[in-house]
């Protein structure tokens, strides 16, 4: 009959076995993890990029150079133009504001 330390010994050298296969299969999966976060996050830059590039370029406000970000109002005078982060989409309707 075998003796209570060696059967302790056995479930241990099971359970230490068990815990390098598991290490294992999480490194591989946290390798493969960082490969699709990265490849995730350059498809969408891409689509940012595209977008920028398709859109048309008065709504964007990219493509002109820095002397056309004023706009003349309706009176006349020069406004700044406004930036922000996100282009309007295509054929949104934007509010004019009197």
């Amino acid at each position: 009959m075998p003796s209570v330390v060696g059967l302790l010994e056995q479930r241990e050298l099971v359970a230490r076995r068990r815990v390098d296969e598991l290490r294992e299969e999480a490194d591989r999966v946290q390798a493969e993890l960082a490969v699709a976060e990265r490849d995730w996050k350059e498809w969408a830059i891409a689509r940012s990029r595209v977008g920028e590039v398709l859109a048309p370029a008065d709504e964007t406000g990219h493509g002109h150079d820095q002397a056309d970000r004023t706009a003349p109002t309706a009176d006349g005078q020069a406004e700044e133009a406004s930036s922000t982060p996100e282009a309007a989409k295509a054929k949104s309707q934007v509010p004019v504001v009197a």
